[in-house]
């Protein structure tokens, strides 16, 4: 059939290539000149299947009320007077608590450890390099209670079959041991063996080139205006190119599909939660990241590529606003000059931001809606390049028909409409 995938992040390209695989005839569009020059261009760098939690946990309205104090805080709210966002934040203080963080988390590797499953078989079977490295996640723990609060997210890993290492100083240098020189500030570790790492625009890059090769179309530099929809289907998509018309639509707009969908009738509590990042030049190997290492007191994550270092983290409530924060800045390149001080060159910093679509639960939107022949693929929050694959596989089986390789119950829009 043919379906029209809206939003070329690595989210809507991923959607695309697999229904592709599945023998559709597939169309993209999306408003940027190429793929995943928005939330995809500078992210984190990591693919973390262990470390695929949802930020709706117990105790976090008490940590949110401290952060707000704090110069270096994981998390700072714009004051606004946006319905959206007090919403978005009774639903997700409804879900912190430790059922539904349980059940949210348990959803999340579901759709993560598959991922990592169709990321494997994706190398195994294209041409695809991306400065991708297989050498886990090790987040490290600054207090002693960092570590008796990490006992319930092992226990929820364990469960899953997540492979996990707890670790001391001494196996926290072991495995990376550019921390040698700061291992007086640290307690603890968590190493996740099976996380990887990789450049997400370089990937999305390469693998726009593999879908066009496949038959995909691609629409670039086009504005999508609208949904229309008849008798409970959509009819066509009106864009900047003029009315497009398919069998199938695939939602994969992140932070911008909420808007899209709702004069449709479909309410999705996807809010953008602004993140930044900076690249830094490696000037020292030996005192650089060899893998992801992620700061757990002000979560931000240090990523290596082959000459380069990923840091992104912090978590900004502002709506859709895309400023540079002077002070959001600060903390990430405090944190790398705290734990890497003499790995990157400071001085060569390129500093970017961009929205994360993030749903209450943590849990992404993926499947079914009440329109037949509509489909979503979002709401993957700071995952997107985490659960890619795995998300984009399962969409194309359910729009496919086929039955899909892990069980789809809970990830679709259906949980925001019983």
């Amino acid at each position: 059939m043919e379906v029209i995938v809206l939003g070329c992040g690595v989210i809507g390209l991923t959607s695309a290539w697999y229904l592709a695989e599945a023998g559709h005839d597939v169309t993209v569009i999306d408003r940027q000149p190429k793929s995943a020059e928005e939330t995809s261009f500078a992210n984190a760098g990591q693919i973390s299947y262990g470390y695929s939690s949802p930020w709706a946990a117990p105790g976090i309205p008490v940590k949110a009320l401290k952060w707000l104090a704090q110069k270096h805080a994981p998390l700072k709210i714009k004051p606004s007077l946006s319905p959206d966002l007090y919403v978005w934040a009774s639903k997700m203080l409804a879900n912190c608590n430790q059922e539904r963080y349980q059940v949210n988390k348990a959803r999340m590797l579901r759709v993560a450890n598959y991922s990592r499953d169709c990321l494997i078989d994706l190398r195994k079977h294209q041409p695809i390099n991306y400065e991708g490295r297989q050498q886990g996640t090790l987040q490290v723990f600054r207090n002693a209670a960092q570590i008796e609060a990490v006992v319930k997210d092992i226990q929820v890993l364990a469960e899953s079959g997540t492979r996990y290492e707890e670790l001391d100083v001494a196996g926290c240098i072991a495995a990376e041991p550019g921390l040698e020189n700061v291992k007086d500030k640290l307690v603890g570790g968590l190493r996740l063996p099976d996380d990887e790492t990789g450049d997400c625009y370089q990937f999305c890059q390469q693998l726009t080139e593999l879908a066009i090769k496949a038959g995909v179309k691609f629409h670039f530099n086009v504005d999508v205006q609208k949904l229309n929809q008849t008798q409970g289907k959509v009819s066509s998509v009106s864009t900047s190119m003029g009315e497009l018309k398919a069998d199938a639509y695939v939602m994969a707009m992140g932070s911008y599909s909420s808007s899209l969908l709702s004069p449709l009738g479909l309410s999705i509590p996807v809010y953008p939660v602004k993140g930044y990042s900076l690249t830094i030049p490696v000037t020292d190997e030996t005192q650089a990241p060899v893998s992801t290492v992620m700061d757990e007191t002000y979560k931000v994550a240090m990523t290596r590529f082959d000459q380069r270092i990923r840091v992104a983290g912090t978590a900004e409530l502002a709506g859709y606003d895309l400023d540079l924060s002077e002070q959001r800045k600060a903390t990430i390149a405090m944190v790398v000059q705290d734990l890497f001080p003499n790995g990157g060159d400071m001085s060569k910093a390129e500093y970017w931001t961009g929205l994360r679509p993030m749903t209450p639960d943590g849990t992404p939107i993926i499947g079914k809606t009440p329109f037949s022949n509509l489909f979503t693929n979002t709401g993957h929050g700071t995952l997107g390049w985490t659960m890619a694959c795995g998300s984009a596989r399962l969409l194309a089986d359910v729009i496919s028909g086929v039955t899909p390789d892990i069980d789809p119950d809970g990830l679709s829009i259906a949980r925001y409409h019983a």
